[in-house]
């Protein structure tokens, strides 16, 4: 069944992927796996527009569905909610990248899971990222970045806080990232998902 939900976004049906993600729902289905299922299929809007098979226009098509999408999850996952701010966390697209649905999701999982998420939006730059935890005492930082133009900004970033003296974990996540791109960048973990990021942050938190 969220093989149906993947080729609806996929093939930028939007009635339809609303209307199966409420027929997933009502099935039984999680939220997380929802979820799970929205990002495999950015995954591969992503790759197409990376091969020059996809367009701008379709990424915002996208996006507009990831949004009605997680408006139709955030009462159900709203209940599993916990009151208890655990951390601080500063998130962001990073500088050139201007996508920010997967930074989105990870930051409402964030939240609802005892999070206080100061979310800067897309295309921050280096020092703005600096500067946000500076003043909001934040311990963890999360770089996102859907092409693999964000590669070098999330290593800028990374040094900017290496030279500021901050005292915090930075975790990168999106698209294209992987454990290789982790090491390019020097931050401290990757997140393949919204749910990784949370368990990071956890954990991060329990340090």
């Amino acid at each position: 069944m969220s093989q149906k939900l993947i080729d609806a976004i996929t093939e930028m049906r939007e009635d339809d992927a609303v209307a199966i993600t409420n027929e997933l729902l009502d099935a039984g289905a999680s939220p997380a796996d929802i979820l799970g299922a929205c990002k495999d299929a950015m995954d591969v809007i992503g790759k197409r527009f990376e091969d020059g098979e996809a367009f701008i226009p379709e990424l915002m098509l996208a996006g507009e569905m990831m949004t009605a999408i997680t408006e139709i999850l955030k009462p159900r996952m709203a209940d599993e909610a916990t009151a208890e701010k655990l951390g601080k966390v500063v998130m962001g697209t990073v500088q050139g990248d201007i996508h920010d649905i997967a930074k989105d999701i990870v930051c409402f999982m964030l939240d609802l899971n005892g999070f206080e998420v100061t979310d800067l939006g897309v295309d921050v730059p280096p020092a703005k990222f600096v500067e946000t935890a500076k003043e909001t005492g934040a311990t963890i930082v999360g770089l996102s970045g859907f092409l693999t133009l964000a590669y070098d900004p999330m290593k800028e970033t990374v040094a900017a806080f290496k030279e500021s003296g901050l005292d915090v974990k930075i975790m990168i996540g999106g698209g294209q990232v992987d454990e290789n791109i982790r090491q390019y960048t020097g931050a401290d973990a990757y997140g393949k998902d919204a749910m990784a990021a949370v368990a990071i942050a956890k954990e991060w938190v329990k340090e």
